[in-house]
């Protein structure tokens, strides 16, 4: 609740960043019932519109026990599959500023952890909710509808932009996971393949072959 977006800025390396500012509910019994949060956003240069974003965010809460100890690190990989679906990937990394004694560290990783699966399993959630909703939207639309919108949507398709690799591989690889190559790999394959779509021209040697082929028929049927 009371979230404050701050609007994006760019930053001298390309980079665009924000923060945001909201208060959420807990239900640990040795926290109290609220904590504010401040979150920052990083969307890397390396995203393209409408085809791959990569977004990190630093999450900092307040007003918990030994909160000036650790922070969280998300990171949020969305990447356009087709024209109507998109692939959401999600990283996450505990953080320390000063590491705190054996039992307080096993206390802070044991509630981030769970506090974590609670968060994710609610934005999943809301994810599925959306996503029913436009698909119901979608099949109450007439006939007529669909093919008007449709026609639009090849009028106004566009040649997409090369994604700039050196910048991708930076970024594209998740915070925690060992498997970061190969995830990398599988996410800038997919990223590419929308890209890459198109019919390719004829070359010279194709209309040589076509002639050598039409040459040789006339030859057997002589």
């Amino acid at each position: 609740s009371d979230v404050i977006f701050h609007p994006w800025k760019k930053e001298e390396n390309g980079n665009q960043t924000r923060v945001i500012l909201y208060t959420i509910t807990l239900t640990n019994p040795l926290a109290p019932k609220t904590a504010t949060v401040t979150e920052t956003q990083t969307m890397y240069k390396a995203s393209q519109e409408s085809e791959c974003y990569v977004i990190d965010a630093e999450v900092l809460t307040h007003d918990i026990p030994y909160h000036d100890y650790f922070y969280t690190i998300n990171r949020y990989t969305l990447t356009r599959v087709a024209r109507n679906k998109s692939r959401l990937r999600v990283s996450t990394e505990l953080r320390y500023r000063k590491q705190p004694w054996g039992l307080v560290k096993s206390f802070i990783e044991k509630n981030f952890w769970s506090g974590l699966e609670d968060y994710f399993r609610h934005l999943e959630s809301e994810l599925t909710k959306t996503e029913s909703t436009y698909l119901a939207e979608v099949h109450r639309q007439s006939p007529k509808e669909k093919v008007s919108k449709q026609s639009t949507v090849r009028r106004r398709k566009r040649a997409h932009a090369h994604l700039r690799v050196p910048h991708l591989e930076e970024v594209l690889s998740p915070v925690t996971t060992p498997t970061d190559e190969e995830v990398a790999h599988r996410i800038k394959h997919v990223a590419g393949s929308t890209q890459t779509r198109h019919i390719p021209e004829e070359s010279p040697s194709g209309f040589h072959l076509q002639s050598v082929s039409k040459l040789l028929l006339v030859i057997s049927f002589v």
